[in-house]
């Protein structure tokens, strides 16, 4: 069974507006299906730099996206400091996941070597295309896109740090 690497909070979307006048904000979910945000609580707020828990008092999922009121947040005033911060949860409210398969913030930050043992650089951030999520690749001489699909990622050893791809350096 996989495990997240870290006690970091896991970022799983953001505020990103204000909903009416009761305090209700709009959130971006990075989570998948959108709407399991809601199924997360506490959440983990960023304000002023520093993670605060707040608990969801109710929070709804609608085709114009996701709304919630955050317990201790009453009316729009309040709720507009909300505006822009982070969202995330702490790792141990993660589902366990099947072996072989990863959350994106276990694949964030491993260092990206081919099979003949070139180094590529480290997975920076990945990329949802509709078809397959795409590994975002930093290294100094260059940024690389490599699609995140078995024929290409061979191996991923979380306790290394290492992802082995089947990819052409010159690529």
């Amino acid at each position: 069974m996989a495990s997240i690497k870290t006690d970091e909070p896991v970022l799983m979307g953001e505020i990103v507006g204000l909903f009416g006048v009761r305090g209700w904000v709009k959130v971006y979910s990075y989570a998948r299906p959108r709407e399991a945000i809601l199924g997360y609580d506490p959440w983990l707020l960023e304000i002023d730099g520093n993670w605060r828990s707040i608990r969801v008092k109710e929070g709804r999922a609608g085709a114009k996206g996701i709304t919630v009121q955050l317990e201790g947040f009453v009316d729009r005033d309040q709720a507009q400091s909300l505006v822009g911060s982070r969202i995330a949860i702490l790792p141990d409210q993660l589902p366990p996941l099947v072996e072989g398969e990863y959350y994106w913030s276990q694949l964030t930050g491993l260092k990206v070597v081919t099979l003949d043992g070139v180094d590529l650089g480290i997975v920076d951030h990945l990329i949802e295309t509709g078809a397959n999520d795409v590994l975002v690749v930093e290294s100094p001489e260059k940024s690389r896109m490599l699609p995140y699909i078995p024929d290409v990622v061979k191996r991923v050893d979380l306790t290394q740090g290492v992802m082995e791809v089947d990819w052409d350096p010159d690529f």
